[in-house]
């Protein structure tokens, strides 16, 4: 039976009077790989600091694998949780190279500076390297990867500790055609294999979902407008209310596209 890894109950967060989530309720099980879309605005990335336990809700409860956010010592419990984000990166120093951009996350520090770590330790770098095709970057500085890289070694970064929950807000943002559809690929296999833990990702755009994905969440206005299996919530009629906009969506070889229609 599947395990429950995050469930949120009745959970808003307001700032400075502005409700950014309203009442999400919402169940994240462990085989589960979950695609979170919506508009500029609607609480997407909120939604991900809560589950990464660095944003506390205003009301509700917030449960992430074993622990009551609010009960519970956050930073015994984020070890746990794989985050890949653009914010994070910009933490990364842009002279660290691509090997100690991934061992550091054993300590969960962004750049490396008088810890130690074990032969056991780099060689599970390495292999977490190899898997998203970035071995021959080793050496390199950070700094002077390309978008497309940079966000490999974030992800890489993320799985590196082995961790129960993965969250992704926006892998494949800025990447150019070549590199989304690499990436795209990548994340696929991984959503795919068994010892892959619950994934949650954020994006804006349904031609970013890999296959293998199972679920989606649509947020506007900070609300749910539908949650469920793939198939059933990544439609026209389910995006165009989302997006206020309507839209003509297509399911292909388990890509999906989507354009206004004519």
């Amino acid at each position: 039976m599947a395990d429950t890894v995050l469930q949120f109950s009745d959970v808003s967060v307001v700032r400075s009077g502005t409700t950014i989530l309203d009442s999400v309720s919402w169940t994240v099980e462990d085989s589960d790989r979950w695609v979170v879309l919506g508009p500029n605005g609607a609480g997407k990335t909120t939604l991900l600091g809560v589950a990464s336990a660095t944003i506390h809700p205003t009301s509700g409860t917030v449960h992430i694998l074993d622990a009551t956010l609010g009960r519970t010592d956050v930073f015994e419990l984020r070890p746990r949780i794989g985050f890949a984000s653009t914010a994070l990166a910009r933490r990364i120093p842009a002279g660290e190279t691509v090997l100690d951009a991934v061992l550091t996350a054993a300590y969960s520090v962004t750049g490396r500076w008088n810890e130690r770590y074990e032969d056991l330790d780099v060689r599970r770098a390495q292999r977490v390297l190899a898997e998203w095709r970035l071995s021959d970057l080793e050496g390199r500085r950070f700094g002077d990867l390309s978008d497309g890289e940079q966000k490999r070694v974030q992800i890489a970064r993320a799985v590196m500790t082995d961790p129960e929950l993965l969250l992704l807000d926006e892998p494949a943002a800025s990447l150019d055609l070549g590199a989304r559809e690499e990436l795209v690929q990548l994340l696929g296999g991984y959503a795919r294999a068994d010892a892959a833990p619950a994934i949650v990702m954020v994006t804006h755009h349904v031609e970013e979902i890999p296959p293998g994905f199972t679920h989606a969440l649509l947020l506007a206005r900070g609300r749910v407008t539908a949650a469920g299996p793939l198939e059933d919530v990544i439609t026209a009629e389910r995006l165009s209310e989302t997006f206020g906009l309507e839209l003509v969506v297509a399911h292909e070889d388990g890509r999906f596209t989507a354009r206004a229609a004519s």
